[in-house]
C-alpha cells in the first residue's frame, strides 16, 4: 500500500487583529492626489499637515478660519515655502469650465416641433400627438427652458419665425 499524503488545513490565526493590520496597511500607502498642482509639490517624507502648510493650504478649514478670525494682525504668519501652488490653483479655478450637460438630439427635435407649432402654449403641447411620453405641461416647460438655456439664439429664431406670417 502507498503512503497517505497528509495535507494541513489553513487555520485562522486568532492572535492577529486583521482590522488593525488592514488599517495600518492603508495608512502606509501613499494617498492618490487627484489635483496635479498639489501632486507635483507633494513630499512623501512629510506628513499631510506639514505638506499642506508648506503650500499655504489648510488641513481643516474650520480651524483655519476660526484661528484667523481670532488672530491679531501683528502675529507671526507661518512660513509658506511653496506659494506657487496656491497661484496655480487660483489660475486653474479662474478658467471657465466647458463641461456642460448637453441635450439629446431627440429632445432638441421634440422641443423645436413643439415651439414651432404652439409657441409657449404648454397645455396645447401636452395634447399634441408627438408627446409620446405623455409629459405634463410643466414637464414640457422644463424641457423648453433647458433648450432655451443651451440654445438661446435658436430659441429666439423659432419664436420670431412663429410670429411672422
Amino acid at each position: 500500500m502507498g503512503k497517505v499524503k497528509k495535507t494541513r488545513k489553513n487555520t485562522f490565526n486568532y492572535s492577529k487583529n486583521r482590522k488593525k493590520l488592514k488599517r495600518r496597511a492603508r495608512n502606509k500607502t501613499a494617498p492618490r492626489i487627484a489635483c496635479d498642482e498639489i501632486r507635483k509639490a507633494w513630499d512623501d517624507s512629510r506628513s499631510v499637515a506639514s505638506n499642506l502648510a508648506e503650500m499655504g493650504l489648510a488641513v481643516d478649514p474650520n480651524k483655519a478660519l476660526s484661528a484667523s478670525a481670532h488672530m491679531d494682525t501683528g502675529t507671526e504668519q507661518k512660513q509658506i515655502k511653496k506659494p506657487y501652488v496656491v497661484q496655480e490653483l487660483k489660475a486653474a479655478a479662474s478658467v471657465p469650465s466647458k463641461k456642460t450637460m448637453g441635450i439629446s438630439s431627440d429632445m432638441v427635435l421634440y422641443v423645436r416641433h413643439m415651439v414651432e407649432n404652439y409657441g409657449e402654449d404648454y397645455k396645447a403641447m401636452a395634447r399634441d400627438e408627438q408627446n409620446y411620453y405623455q409629459d405634463t405641461p410643466k414637464q414640457i416647460q422644463r424641457k423648453v427652458n433647458l433648450y432655451m438655456r443651451h440654445h438661446p439664439d435658436e430659441y429666439k429664431a423659432l419664436l420670431t419665425a412663429r410670429t411672422k406670417p
